[in-house]
């Protein structure tokens, strides 16, 4: 019998040829290998025991969609589900995804036991502790929401209803991934968190770290291009466009020049404040309530209150910033 062809005439192979030979895959397997032993001999890690120990995004994944489901059933559950029976699915839902948040805890937790002896500790009852205190953010986290769909339903004239908002806007669902990572970075699992929050930025190009703390009433209208940094405060009622940046102007380091983690280093920006597109504020900065700021301003200074800043007087703004006070601390929400 003649070898099966494939495209153009071309036979399959010799027969009998031993499977990956084509491609000489014994040599590159190895190649990989020693290049895997170097990389964990250069990051002091251990030979890797048993199976996978870090968190998987695919899980994760699917933890956040049975989260949003249960958090708006009627919208973003299945489509066969009746009001009737919202709360039974409600129930079942919760427990499967907080079941599976559970073993994702647990490697996190097991994961920076074995890197950071410090964190160490009965790790079972810490995990059930912190997803525990996860669940019974939710009913505060669906309330936050509830007021950022308002918000952007309110905001947007192109808008014809609060479900069209939480169906289609990408600012929308950048938040609810944020709201629920913000909770597990408040409890003391930022890896999860921040898998959370890269998913959001994969699906709509909205970059939010989980560090930020977000006020009550915020909208991202299109979205695409927004970063907001891990140390940011935004109060409520806020409202940005695409391609808004509210980094870090610079980073501080230590005697051996290492970065220094976890500084304030990004903008608190006050309730009220509007932040058109393409504008890039930077450094811990404070942007006045009710201010303006408008497309395309490049901004390193505070502003007081009701500030209104155009590219056309951003310099003006610039010699006065001397008299202005200090950046103060702000209260937002805690998701």
């Amino acid at each position: 019998m003649a070898a099966p062809t494939y495209g153009c005439g071309q036979s399959q192979g010799p027969q009998g040829q031993r499977p990956g030979a084509k491609w000489d895959l014994g040599r590159i397997v190895a190649e990989l290998r020693a290049e895997r032993e170097r990389w964990r001999e250069r990051q002091q890690r251990h030979k890797d025991v048993g199976g996978r120990e870090l968190p998987s995004r695919e899980v994760l994944q699917e933890i956040v969609t049975q989260l949003q489901g249960a958090l708006f059933p009627m919208r973003l559950g299945p489509a066969q589900l009746h009001q009737e029976t919202e709360d039974y699915y409600i129930g079942y839902t919760l427990d499967a995804a907080l079941e599976a948040l559970l073993g994702q805890v647990r490697l996190e937790l097991c994961y920076a036991a074995r890197h950071q002896p410090a964190a160490d500790g009965a790790v079972e009852e810490r995990a059930v502790h912190i997803v525990r205190s996860f669940a019974e953010a939710l009913p505060q986290v669906r309330a936050l929401l509830d007021t950022d769909v308002e918000a952007a339903y309110s905001g947007d004239p192109a808008a014809r209803s609060v479900d069209e908002v939480l169906l289609c806007y990408p600012g929308v669902v950048a938040m609810i991934h944020h709201r629920l990572a913000h909770q597990l970075y408040r409890l003391g699992v930022p890896l999860l968190a921040r898998i959370v929050a890269e998913l959001a930025h994969a699906e709509t190009g909205i970059d939010i770290h989980p560090g930020a703390a977000i006020g009550a009433g915020f909208f991202i209208d299109h979205g695409t291009g927004v970063v907001i940094g891990e140390t940011a405060v935004i109060g409520q009622r806020v409202r940005l466009y695409q391609a808004v940046t509210l980094g870090a102007k610079r980073f501080a380091t230590d005697e051996a020049g290492n970065l220094e983690k976890g500084q304030p280093r990004h903008p608190i920006v006050e309730d009220d404040v509007v932040i058109y597109a393409g504008a890039t504020i930077l450094g811990r900065i404070t942007i006045g309530k009710g201010s303006s700021i408008g497309g395309n301003v490049w901004l390193t200074h505070s502003v007081p209150p009701g500030s209104h800043v155009t590219q056309a007087d951003s310099q003006h703004s610039q010699h006065s910033q001397h008299s202005l006070p200090p950046p103060t601390p702000l209260k937002a929400a805690a998701a």
